[in-house]
């Protein structure tokens, strides 16, 4: 069975088998602008039809931060930030 079949990306890895917050990872990478689920899996020499998989997945579903659309009149609009430490 090959890695894609399986739906585990370890054998990658060392062959050990990747955690939900790995597959976390690779599908949050695809929701930043311009890159799309084909250059996330060409960085990590995966499958892209394995990351649509995983998006498709309730578990793995990236957080989408909902950004305001800019006004009409040209007045800048403020996007919402969190700072971690």
């Amino acid at each position: 069975m090959s890695t894609i079949d399986s739906g585990h990306h370890g054998a990658l890895y060392g062959g050990q088998e990747g955690s939900d917050d790995e597959t976390r990872f690779f599908c949050e990478q695809t929701t930043t602008v311009d890159v799309s689920v084909a250059q996330v899996a060409r960085r990590y020499s995966m499958n892209a039809n394995l990351i649509f998989k995983w998006l498709k997945d309730p578990r793995f579903v990236p957080h989408r931060v909902d950004v305001p659309k800019p006004l009409e009149d040209g007045v800048a609009t403020f996007l919402p930030i969190e700072v971690r430490f």
